[in-house]
């Protein structure tokens, strides 16, 4: 069975208006989420971090094709920073940063970033970002030289 999501109807019914020469009218909810972009030539594999009122949480892993994006939490974003930890399936290659949550190497959604190791999980090192108080947020992995020591990664509001 293959899930729809609200999304992809919206989308599919204003592409469907506009080659129909049909013009919608009324309000649609705006589109708002948390998107990791792939510019490089190899698949990648992404996690993400973020805080909730019962305390952290990482999940993962969403496999971005090459120059292609994904969608990593659907709706308004909900806490201002968020975090992200990526690995290039093909070379080894990692897109890091200094805070430490918990990973595991199947499919995750871990509460807590304490005691990983001792709960049977993997650390690893996130990147922030702080969104501010932007409903949406890209983050574009590219295979660019790193400054400083953090990996080519960007990361903007959705225009």
């Amino acid at each position: 069975m293959r899930f729809i999501s609200y999304r992809t109807v919206q989308r599919s019914a204003l592409a469907f208006a506009a080659g129909a020469g049909i013009v919608l009218t009324g309000s649609m909810p705006a589109l708002a989420d948390f998107r990791v972009c792939n510019a490089t030539q190899n698949l990648v594999g992404v996690a993400i971090g973020y805080r909730t009122a019962a305390g952290w949480v990482s999940e993962g892993w969403w496999h971005v094709k090459p120059k292609n994006c994904e969608t990593l939490l659907d709706g308004p974003l909900q806490s201002r920073y968020y975090y992200l930890y990526a690995e290039d399936a093909t070379r080894g290659g990692r897109w890091e940063g200094p805070t430490q949550m918990c990973v595991s190497d199947d499919t995750f959604k871990i509460s807590g970033a304490r005691d990983c190791i001792a709960r049977g999980f993997q650390r690893a090192g996130f990147q922030e970002y702080d969104t501010g108080d932007q409903e949406n947020w890209m983050v574009q992995l590219t295979d660019g030289p790193s400054q400083d020591g953090i990996p080519a990664l960007t990361g903007a509001a959705n225009p």
